[in-house]
């Protein structure tokens, strides 16, 4: 038996035959041209089919898995039509009087590098996508067609990594398990296998995976491990975890339409933390309280222009009906920082994450904020929305947001147009400033969210994006829960409610210290929502001795 450790993206237990996925090379060398003109006509022909290939991919994609996970071929659309990609082959053709294929091939050298080097997790990850669209065209140019990877068994997907077009031609009935030398959790690949709810590895380092095609395995994605050929002992104990987590699966599915009771009659609600339409079905099925968080920013990323009100107004119309009356909270565009997009021309700054971001940039461009803003409010006479603004550090700034949000409803109001009469108005607390100003922000607003991700990071001024701070300081920081404390303690004097919306939320070994600081609300990943209404329903606050000692066990005190 043979035993390689990964990282994984995604729980379960899978069986199979490995199947090595090689990618096909393409030779690419440099060759003098006498005529770019010509030339320049080939790349545009071929650029065009390639274009036409990925929208014939997006919709196969769409039909099979999902329009959410089609959409990276719309991705890989608008980068290969990317004004500055054709214009880095044009330079090559014209400029170095070089072949097509061999200009191509270092325009996107040179793109993808531009953005592995990106603020974001999100944006170093897709780099693959600039080589998936350049070898398209290469192809075409070469008049090549990639090979078909056929399975003929129920399989183990093993590969250096996997590019959307390769995992887009799967037959995914075939698929049990992906296992892959390098990716990250924001890898296609990663998204697939979520997406598909099988097993995934990644991060298996340097081992010859293609020596192992043919042999069959069992991948543990809880323990982030595949064996080969398991031994009987290993089989057994594999067998008896699956189905323990089989059992826990079930018990978990009879809390659906349970109330979120503690066993002493303490109640409070679990939200789903969503980033788009992709997770809304995923938030439905695991029972979701409502919507504590929808990040807006989704419809204005991965694009080249601003989406218009109808866009933005069918979409957040969609999420409240789909919800069917229970709430929802749509924090307003969040782009800044980690989260960036070329057409809103934003200056580049040396500190992103402490610049020109979220309600500041809503109040410097306040036409984009006013379309948000209609969108919004058209929405909620559809049913229960609530509209939260982030990055709030300063009173002046709910004033100058709420002073908008008027002059939107008069416009609206002036155009007969409906929107719901009740709209609460709430910020996030996820600063240190605005957790020391909560109590004068709780007397403006009509509820409170704290994002700990962010406040985490602020208050710790560590970067909680990079993985070597990971141990720096302990996860459940003192300092972060007395924040909590304090801001809750605020509200409740005011008369609000508090939702706690960052990971911390779904770490159950907090759930009773923040059962205890009477927060309202916690709003999770939708996957998580039901092991957090198992842990409240298993509490009993009322055993003061015990919940005592349980919070200096966590708290180290």
């Amino acid at each position: 038996m043979i035993a390689l450790k990964g990282r994984s993206v995604y729980g379960g237990i899978a069986r199979g035959v490995i199947s090595f996925y090689q990618r096909d090379r393409i030779s690419i060398s440099r060759r003098k041209i006498n005529d770019p003109e010509k030339e320049w006509d080939r790349y545009l022909e071929a650029k065009d089919a390639a274009v036409a290939e990925l929208e014939a991919l997006r919709e196969q994609t769409a039909e099979k898995i999902g329009s959410a996970d089609a959409d990276i071929f719309y991705i890989q659309q608008l980068i290969l039509n990317d004004s500055q990609f054709v214009r880095g082959v044009k330079e090559y053709i014209f400029d170095e009087k070089c072949n097509a294929d061999y200009a191509v091939a270092r325009t996107s050298q040179r793109l993808a590098e531009i953005m592995r080097q990106g603020d974001s997790d999100y944006i170093r990850e897709r780099f693959t996508d600039v080589y998936d669209g350049s070898e398209r065209i290469i192809r075409q140019l070469q008049n090549q067609s990639s090979s078909e990877f056929k399975l003929d068994e129920i399989s183990i997907i093993c590969a250096e990594d996997l590019l959307p077009s390769e995992t887009a031609t799967l037959d995914k009935s075939k698929v049990a398990a992906f296992c892959t030398r390098g990716g990250s959790t924001n890898s296609h690949t990663a998204i697939l296998a979520r997406t598909m709810n099988i097993p995934a590895l990644i991060g298996l380092g340097d081992v010859k995976l293609e020596e192992y095609d043919g042999r069959y395995a069992i991948v543990d994605g809880y323990d982030g491990v595949i064996y080969i050929e398991p031994d009987n002992e290993t089989t057994i104990r594999i067998k008896r975890r699956e189905e323990e987590e089989g059992r826990k699966h079930e018990l978990l599915q009879k809390l659906k339409g349970r109330r979120n009771v503690t066993r002493d009659g303490r109640e409070i609600e679990v939200y789903a933390n969503i980033g788009g339409l992709g997770d809304l079905e995923s938030a439905i099925e695991n029972d979701a309280g409502g919507i504590g968080l929808l990040r807006s920013e989704f419809l204005y990323l991965q694009r080249d222009s601003f989406p218009d009100e109808e866009e933005l107004f069918y979409n957040y119309r969609r999420v409240v009906e789909d919800m069917k009356g229970k709430r929802v909270v749509i924090r307003t565009l969040d782009i800044g920082a980690d989260k960036t997009a070329d057409y809103f021309d934003l200056d580049k700054e040396e500190n992103p994450a402490l610049g020109m971001r979220a309600v500041r940039l809503c109040l410097r461009r306040q036409d984009i904020f006013r379309t948000q803003l209609r969108a919004l409010l058209r929405a909620s006479a559809y049913g229960k929305l609530s509209i939260l603004i982030p990055m709030i550090i300063d009173v002046d700034e709910v004033y100058r947001v709420k002073d908008i949000i008027h002059k939107v409803k008069d416009e609206l109001i002036s155009k007969h147009i409906a929107f719901g009469e009740d709209v609460e108005l709430g910020v996030m607390i996820e600063t240190p400033a605005a957790v020391m100003i909560s109590d004068l922000l709780a007397k403006e607003v009509d509820f409170f969210s704290i994002g700990t991700n962010d406040l985490e990071q602020y208050t710790l001024a560590i970067d909680r994006q990079n993985p070597n701070y990971e141990n720096v300081v302990p996860p459940n920081h003192l300092a972060v829960l007395r924040m909590i404390k304090l801001v809750v303690e605020n509200a409740h004097s005011h008369g609000i409610k508090v939702c706690l919306c960052g990971e911390l939320g779904a770490d159950l070994s907090l759930t009773e210290i923040l059962m205890e600081m009477q927060l309202d609300a916690l709003s999770v990943a939708p996957p998580q929502v039901l092991p957090v209404r198992r842990m409240i329903r298993s509490l009993n606050l009322s055993d003061r001795r015990q919940v005592h000692s349980n919070i200096q066990r966590v708290l180290h005190y």
